[in-house]
């Protein structure tokens, strides 16, 4: 299979959509020196590239969960709006593991891989005992998109009520002092997390590549019934990108929640920029999840310099459109007729 060759979708095959990626980069290129320039002109170069790498922060967190969304759409053509809730639950598991009271106060770090562990197996259990079940009684579509809206309203409510309303910090990162590098500052976790967040992309990306499975998913992606005639199993591959999906989903939430503050609704809140990702990137494609993500954390962190910061997101929705309107089909995505 070709090593372009990652998923297909309504918007093409992958084996096109990697072909010409100019246009996708040039449009992305485009909108981020548009921003940086107007941010530059604003508050100077040093605020700017403070912003570019909390930018960049940021969207490695959105790349990270949005990848399971665009992968889960790639194979199996849903919309999983809570996947939210999944980036809440790895935060929370963590959290509880490592700083609540009646917790067993384990090492970050440890706390943090069985709650990406925890959260790929509950992602794996939501597609095995409701979506899977859906699928194979031949549901209308839109009966398992209302599934998802109701597993997200459930699990954040579920959560809410365990863990309440207060956002707490995680025990070994309450107050750190910042790196100095010139006129950028940078706390140790941050770096640390930004590092394992590009280690772990980059191992995404070879599995998709180089593995039996990752080959196995993006020919379910590209062709689900040629791909079970090969004798692949469309459902292991289901079950699988959903364990995936959650726990990168998991992970996610868990540095989001070391920068700042793990809350019961910080999924939901991070959820519409993991959409605006994967349509900007190119929605079915990892590759263009991982590109729309750091396009909008760059973009949404540095209009903060021009605009309140409440507004960032509004940005992000901005970018979207602008994206859109300029590259329908995303950064990535390929010209395709409908109908």
């Amino acid at each position: 299979m070709p090593v372009g060759q990652l998923t297909g979708t309504a918007a093409g095959p992958a084996t096109q959509r990697l072909r010409r990626p100019s246009g996708g980069l040039l449009t992305a290129v485009a909108i981020v020196v548009a921003v940086m320039i107007a941010a530059l002109v604003a508050a100077g170069a040093g605020a700017l590239l403070q912003a570019l790498v909390d930018g960049l922060r940021l969207g490695l967190v959105i790349a990270l969960a949005a990848i399971g969304l665009s992968l889960i759409f790639s194979t199996t053509g849903l919309v999983n709006f809570a996947h939210g809730s999944l980036v809440t639950l790895g935060a929370v598991l963590a959290l509880y593991l490592n700083t609540m009271e009646n917790g067993p106060h384990l090492n970050l770090y440890l706390a943090a891989l069985i709650a990406v562990c925890l959260g790929g197996v509950v992602a794996g259990l939501a597609e095995v005992s409701v979506f899977g079940p859906m699928r194979r009684a031949n549901l209308p579509h839109l009966s398992l998109l209302v599934a998802t809206i109701g597993l997200d309203m459930f699990g954040r409510n579920t959560i809410l009520y365990f863990v309440g309303s207060r956002p707490r910090p995680f025990s070994a990162y309450q107050v750190q002092e910042r790196l100095q590098f010139g006129s950028v500052s940078i706390a140790p976790r941050d770096l640390v997390m930004m590092g394992l967040a590009v280690a772990v992309l980059v191992g995404v990306a070879l599995m998709l590549q180089l593995t039996t499975l990752g080959r196995a998913v993006r020919a379910v992606a590209d062709n689900a019934p040629l791909a079970e005639a090969s004798g692949i199993s469309t459902r292991v591959v289901y079950i699988a990108v959903w364990v995936i999906g959650g726990a990168l989903a998991a992970l996610g939430g868990i540095f989001q929640g070391m920068s700042e503050q793990v809350s019961w609704n910080g999924g939901f809140l991070l959820l519409l920029l993991m959409f605006a990702a994967v349509i900007v990137g190119g929605i079915g494609t990892a590759y263009g999840a991982m590109a729309g993500g750091i396009l909008i954390g760059i973009v949404t962190q540095v209009s903060t310099l021009l605009i309140p910061s409440q507004l960032k997101t509004a940005v992000a929705m901005l970018v979207l459109i602008i994206a859109l309107l300029l590259r329908p089909q995303g950064l990535f995505g390929r010209k395709v007729r409908v109908g």
